[in-house]
């Protein structure tokens, strides 16, 4: 037994959670995994569980830049609540963490015309998601590089539920849309106010309240919703099956 600390999971209802258990199957995951390309549909709906993933729109030039980041907090796979499973971008795991729990597209289909509990579930979700993205559009638009990186750092430490954890410069400046020169000078500032520290490629924070005063308001709003939506509950426990 095996309890997973994926909110959605953990907010469904004991009769739901109970039938939906014997579909959900384990899948560890990699650094740089490819879960799905974006104009595929989609196969199997994914619940992490300490785990990071990043949902990456590419330019025909192949710049790219992350707009939304999905963790515990949430599922990959928005389009199937959505009335279309169709990725809506390459979907990249960036922190394998404790893997995730994979649903097939049959089963979540047949779960959200169920109704109940689930389906309730999955469209405060969506709904948390969508402002997620309208928040996400307006931070990049008004704030700076520094708000919008203390940001980032806040919501990856949120999700992973540790203080230290893989990231270059190079994937930093791509999450963000930036230069990577932006992001060294960026990270140099915030170690050298005592907020983070880095060695090579692995940064901690230091000072989360401080990393919170430098961070816009988007941070705090965006974790508002979701905590409005979703409230966090004691994880499930899980029993699985390896595929």
């Amino acid at each position: 037994m095996n309890p997973s600390s994926n909110r959605l999971l953990a907010s469904l209802s004991p009769a739901d959670y109970q039938r939906l258990l014997p579909d959900l199957k384990y899948r560890p995951l990699k650094v740089r995994q490819v879960l799905s390309k974006g104009g595929d549909r989609l196969t199997d709906i994914y619940f992490p569980d300490k785990s990071l993933c990043s949902i990456v729109s590419t330019m025909d030039d192949g710049a790219s830049v992350e707009v939304a980041m999905v963790g515990d907090e949430g599922m990959v796979g928005i389009g199937a609540v959505l009335g279309e499973p169709i990725a809506s971008g390459d979907v990249v795991v960036h922190a394998a963490g404790n893997g995730a729990y994979a649903l097939g597209l049959d089963v979540f289909e047949r779960e959200m015309a169920h109704g109940g509990a689930f389906r309730d579930v999955m469209a405060r979700y969506a709904q948390a998601f969508v402002a997620l993205l309208a928040q996400s559009v307006a931070c990049n638009g008004l704030h700076t590089a520094e708000e919008r990186c203390c940001r980032w750092l806040l919501m990856t430490n949120d999700r992973l539920g540790s203080n230290e954890f893989n990231v270059t410069h190079e994937m930093l400046s791509m999450m963000l849309g930036v230069r990577r020169p932006t992001i060294t000078l960026v990270l140099a500032q915030l170690a050298k106010a005592g907020m983070i520290s880095q060695v090579r490629g692995r940064l901690r924070i230091v000072d989360r309240a401080a990393l919170e005063s430098a961070s816009c308001e988007c941070y705090r709003t965006v974790k508002n919703i979701f905590d409005r939506l979703l409230p966090i509950r004691a994880p499930q426990p899980l029993q699985f099956s390896a595929r």
